[in-house]
């Protein structure tokens, strides 16, 4: 929260401008105000001889009060139109980075991009297909060349899985897709990032998976191989790129209610014996948690932000598990 001025309720620590006597303050504050050089800081007895010294300090204190986690950070957001990769940018704008966002549809990454600005963000939308390589890696340049580097990616885009067709019945092709998209891409966008990252010696590269990746689900294809798959390329990233500098995490969530279609469609059984529909699912995924909920949009956004800030500078090669509990960590 942060401090504001209030006349009717002066304190030690917040004078009133029209109170100018002395008081005790904090020491280890005084020296962040206005007139530190007038201060003597082997004792806690201050004396104020204007009001422009409470009102210098206030803001001062506003400053470090609102500090954000990435601060002029450049973070290329693939996906960043989507349910995942809007919440990721949202909240990497909110905590101070330039967003760059990317994908195959300027109308979504537009109004993404627009609600970033309305909030005081900085965003930028280019079109670019995660699968073509060409396309990345000039995208990348050119982020690099503007901005003087990338430090965070993150790659969020959808994999076109089939569920509700048991292995026996599906055609290699559906199985294999996601796969292979999620492999293509993955590797391409954190390649071209990693370019530039290691000639400045630092970076983060992120992805996202799910509580598929650990739980045995029927009828959901290539889905729980491709968030293994991810989560194991990520892990060869990390201890390829550890030694230069770059740390490379992702996220681990439940099913996301947000994200979850509402057109009304019923969903597969998954091995309950029936298909569900929307509200069905959500509550047979919620009893699957500890806390009886799932993952918000607004939380996956807030860790992303955290894992991607020099908070978490000491993660690599591990997901942050916001499953709700519904798979623990060994």
């Amino acid at each position: 929260m942060k401090a504001r001025y209030d006349p009717k309720q002066p304190t030690p620590e917040r004078p009133s401008p029209c109170v100018l006597e002395e008081f005790v303050a904090d020491p280890r504050t005084a020296r962040h105000w206005p007139t530190a050089p007038r201060l003597d800081l082997s004792t806690s007895r201050v004396g104020l001889t204007d009001a422009s010294c409470w009102l210098g300090w206030e803001k001062e204190l506003d400053r470090q009060e609102d500090g954000v986690l990435l601060e002029n950070k450049n973070a290329v957001i693939y996906g960043g139109g989507g349910s995942v990769g809007g919440a990721v940018a949202r909240a990497f704008a909110r905590e101070g980075a330039k967003v760059f966002l990317v994908g195959r549809h300027l109308a979504t990454l537009d109004k993404v991009a627009d609600e970033v600005t309305a909030a005081g963000g900085v965003a930028e939308t280019a079109r670019v297909d995660a699968l073509d390589e060409e396309a990345v890696d000039e995208h990348a340049d050119a982020v690099a060349e503007k901005g003087g580097g990338i430090d965070v990616s993150f790659n969020a885009i959808s994999h076109g899985d089939v569920h509700g067709t048991p292995l026996v019945q599906m055609p290699f092709e559906d199985f294999a897709q996601p796969i292979m998209t999620a492999m293509r891409a993955q590797f391409l966008t954190a390649r071209a990032a990693a370019r530039h990252m290691v000639k400045r010696g630092s970076g983060v590269i992120m992805a996202i998976t799910a509580t598929t990746a650990r739980m045995t689900i029927p009828n959901v294809g290539g889905t729980g191989v491709t968030f293994d798959a991810i989560e194991g390329l990520c892990r060869q990233w990390a201890c390829e790129l550890g030694p230069l500098g770059i740390r490379v995490v992702w996220l681990q969530t439940t099913g996301l209610p947000e994200a979850i279609d509402d057109s009304g469609n019923l969903f597969p059984d998954y091995g309950t014996g029936k298909a569900m529909t929307r509200e069905e699912i959500i509550d047979w995924m919620q009893e699957k948690t500890m806390l009886n909920r799932l993952t918000s949009l607004a939380e996956v956004g807030s860790v992303a932000a955290f894992m991607a800030s020099d908070q978490a500078s000491a993660m690599t090669a591990v997901a942050a598990n916001i499953t709700c509990g519904s798979v623990p960590t060994r």
